[in-house]
C-alpha cells in the first residue's frame, strides 16, 4: 500500500478572480510509482467525455435520435469523465460536465456539499474563513449543484465508490488554496509568478504529506511555467531529509527523500493533467475558481445590470475592469483587492 498525490491549478493566466491550486490524495494497492488509477477504476471512469454517433438520416427525419428513444440510464455514459479541465469546461454551457465530474469524486471523499458555501469548506477550508473579505463574497450563497444532475450525480458516484471497494483505492482527501488578488499581488511583488506559483503548491503539498501515515508517497505535479528547478524550494518543507535530485529538464524533474519503508517521490511533469489525481486536481481548482467568478460577476452586476459578465483572463479582463471604473471608484474598492498585477 502507499498514497498517489496530484496536483494542479487554474486561474495563473487571469487579471481578475483567484489562483486556484488543488492537491487530491489517494490511497492505493502496491507501489504508488506503478499505479495508474485510470486502469484500476476503469469500469467507472473515463478519460475523455464520449463522442456521439451522428445520427441517421432516418432518425434525423423522424426528429429523434436512437438515443433519445432509449430510456435515460442508457442515453447517458454510465462512467464519470475525470480529464484535465480544459476537455470538460467548455463556456458558455460548460459548468455541468466539470461539476459532475466535482461533486461524485468528493463523494468518494465523504464530502456531499450542498451549497456554494460548503463546497468551499470542504475543498479549501483556510480560504472559506476569509471569503469575506472580498465584497463580491458577502452574502452570497447558491444551492449545488448548479448545472449538473443530481441524479446523474449520485449514480455516478455510487459506481464509483464500488469501484473503488473492489480494487482498493481509497480518495483520502481533495484539498485546495484560493489565492486572491490581494495576496497575489503581495507574492508577486517579492517574486516571479512561476515562483509564487511552486511555493504555494509546495506549501499545500507539504501540508497533505504530514497527515500521511508511514508508507511509500508518489507526487505528480503539472510544471510550473518553464521552471526546471525545484530543488531548493522543496528542500525548504523537507527538514529531515535531504532532498535528492534525479533528474531536472524541459519534460520532467523529479526528486526523492527519505527511508526506504517512507520513500517520497515527487514528479513535476508536463501535461501531468493526463495521470487521472492530477486531472481531478485541475477539476477541483477549476470549479471553484469558476464559483468565485460566479460570485464575482453577480456582485458587479447588481451594481450595473447591463454589464456583461467576464471569465477574467486578459482579452476581456481589459474591457470589464473600464467597464466598471466609475462604479469601482464609487465604491472605494482598490485596484490592489480587484486586479492582479502579473
Amino acid at each position: 500500500m502507499g498514497y498517489l498525490i496530484g496536483t494542479d491549478e487554474a486561474g495563473y493566466a487571469p487579471n481578475l478572480g483567484p489562483l486556484v491550486i488543488s492537491a487530491t490524495v489517494w490511497s492505493v494497492p502496491g507501489d504508488p510509482q506503478d499505479v495508474d488509477l485510470y486502469k484500476l477504476l476503469r469500469k467507472a471512469v473515463a478519460r475523455a467525455p464520449a463522442v456521439r454517433k451522428p445520427q441517421s438520416k432516418v432518425a434525423v427525419a423522424a426528429g429523434r435520435s436512437s438515443e433519445e428513444r432509449r430510456s435515460p440510464s442508457r442515453r447517458q455514459p454510465s462512467r464519470l469523465v475525470l480529464a484535465d479541465s480544459k476537455v470538460l469546461y467548455k463556456p458558455p454551457g460548460g459548468l455541468a460536465e466539470l461539476e459532475l465530474g466535482v461533486l461524485a469524486a468528493l463523494s468518494l471523499a465523504g464530502a456531499s456539499p450542498q451549497s456554494w458555501r460548503e463546497v468551499w469548506r470542504h475543498l479549501a477550508p483556510d480560504a472559506a474563513h476569509t471569503l469575506d473579505e472580498q465584497p463580491w463574497h458577502v452574502d452570497f450563497e447558491r444551492p449545488l449543484p448548479l448545472a449538473a444532475d443530481r441524479p446523474r450525480v449520485d449514480r455516478l458516484a455510487a459506481r464509483l465508490q464500488a469501484e473503488a471497494e473492489q480494487t482498493g483505492v481509497r480518495l483520502l482527501a481533495v484539498r485546495s488554496r484560493a489565492v486572491f488578488p490581494d495576496r497575489w499581488n503581495d507574492l508577486t511583488d517579492q517574486h516571479n509568478k512561476s515562483t509564487a506559483l511552486s511555493m504555494l503548491t509546495l506549501e499545500l503539498l507539504s501540508e497533505v504529506l504530514t497527515a500521511l501515515g508511514d508508507e511509500p508517497v508518489a507526487v505528480i505535479c503539472d510544471k510550473h511555467g518553464g521552471r526546471n528547478f525545484y530543488q531548493p524550494l522543496l528542500q525548504r518543507h523537507v527538514t529531515e531529509h535531504l532532498v535528492e535530485v534525479y533528474g531536472e529538464g524541459p519534460k520532467e524533474s523529479i526528486y526523492r527523500w527519505g527511508p526506504s519503508s517512507r520513500r517520497t517521490e515527487v514528479v513535476f511533469r508536463v501535461n501531468a493533467e493526463r495521470y487521472l489525481p492530477c486531472a481531478l486536481a485541475s477539476m477541483a481548482s477549476k470549479y471553484l475558481r469558476e464559483l468565485a467568478m460566479l460570485a464575482f460577476n453577480d456582485y458587479w452586476r447588481r451594481h450595473l445590470p447591463e454589464l456583461r459578465p467576464t471569465a477574467g483572463y486578459p482579452l476581456d479582463a481589459g474591457r470589464f475592469k473600464s467597464d466598471i471604473a466609475a462604479t469601482q471608484q464609487t465604491l472605494k474598492i482598490s485596484d490592489r483587492l480587484l486586479w492582479r498585477n502579473r
